[in-house]
């Protein structure tokens, strides 16, 4: 006679428990674990090197959850009087990619250094990233002209990144305009389908239950993007610390200068809204391009793309202080109240 353990409904029942129960904890650690992801990836090469090939697959994944709990609603009122969205949404699709190349061309970086052209070009013709929404939440700032401002946004770059990809980068991309704008208005309806089919079918009562394990899950495939994208960091920093000190410094550079910049373009609406939408143009969603280019990208790309995402995933923190003294001193004049945020729940996705 078989002494084995029957697996009953039961025991499937407490596993499904538990497990849920695990994601529900994990999500609920906040943008502090997304911060500790970007060590381990860089602690351990190993397992960048395993997962390096899923990029394209992770940023998929990440791409449907995000649709997944997008809120319609919150959308009719920006929809409503959409000229701040249109002009927002020309600044970070058309006017910050020509921005990029005015900083670059005049002194001749496609030439000198082909390879961090590449990766600032790739910057500017990137969309904000999907994160930018949950981002700009945590800071007290106003989420919903950031989300409405990012659908715009990732709705046109299949059709600019392809035309400023032929303008500025010629040769220098692996796959041609076409190709690329192709790859990316997959990714973005693939997951689009996807994500909001799936919407349909939970429901949004289901969506809002258990937002605390899909922010369980974003870790878990965010952690295949952040260790695939940190792969061969470490080593560059002990061959070469000063370059990549370098390149670390100009990513930092160039995600404060976009912020600051956008918010003096739009102080006009008022400076939470402005603070708003530098926040948006600042997050640039470098994982998209790597995606859509298959990760078919030179060394020194890969290391800029990946350093780049250490402002993005500190700027909750580093920016916190800042966005509370503006938003007070902006509530103090106008005896308005600052845009609530909601409690720091979870990681939020690229």
């Amino acid at each position: 006679m078989n002494d084995r353990r029957l697996v009953t409904p039961t025991h499937r029942s407490v596993a499904a428990g538990g497990l849920v129960a695990v994601l529900a904890w994990l999500g609920r650690q906040g943008t502090r674990v997304v911060a500790a992801l970007v060590v381990v990836g860089i602690a351990f090469p190993p397992l960048g090197a395993v997962l390096q090939p899923y990029v394209t697959e992770a940023v998929f994944m990440l791409l449907c959850l995000a649709f997944l709990r997008i809120d319609a609603a919150a959308l009719r009122g920006y929809l409503q009087r959409p000229a701040l969205v249109f002009g927002a949404t020309a600044w970070t699709s058309i006017v910050i990619p020509l921005l990029f190349a005015a900083s670059c061309l005049p002194f001749g970086l496609d030439h000198q250094a082909p390879d961090l052209f590449l990766a600032l070009m790739l910057q500017g013709i990137a969309s904000p990233m999907m994160a930018a929404p949950a981002l700009a939440a945590l800071l007290g700032l106003d989420a919903t002209l950031v989300l409405v401002t990012l659908i715009a946004s990732t709705a046109l770059v299949p059709l600019t990144a392809p035309l400023f990809a032929a303008l500025f980068l010629g040769p220098a991309l692996a796959l041609s305009p076409v190709a690329l704008g192709t790859k990316l208005l997959g990714l973005l309806a693939g997951s689009a389908l996807v994500g909001l089919g799936l919407r349909r079918l939970a429901g949004v009562p289901a969506i809002l239950r258990h937002r605390a394990p899909l922010d369980g899950v974003n870790v878990l495939v965010l952690f295949v993007f952040v260790a695939a994208v940190m792969h061969g960091v470490a080593a560059r920093v002990i061959a070469a610390p000063l370059a990549t000190l370098g390149l670390a410094g100009l990513a930092f550079g160039v995600f404060f200068g976009l912020l600051f910049l956008t918010t003096l373009v739009f102080r006009g609406a008022g400076r939470e809204r402005a603070l708003a939408l530098g926040f948006l143009s600042a997050q640039r969603n470098l994982g998209l391009m790597l995606a859509a280019t298959g990760g078919a990208v030179p060394a020194l790309t890969w290391l800029y793309i990946a350093l780049a995402q250490f402002p993005i995933y500190l700027s909750p923190h580093l920016l916190r202080p800042l966005a509370r003294r503006t938003l007070a001193r902006w509530a103090g004049r106008t005896g308005l109240q600052t845009w609530p945020a909601p409690p720091e729940s979870g990681p939020v996705v690229k």
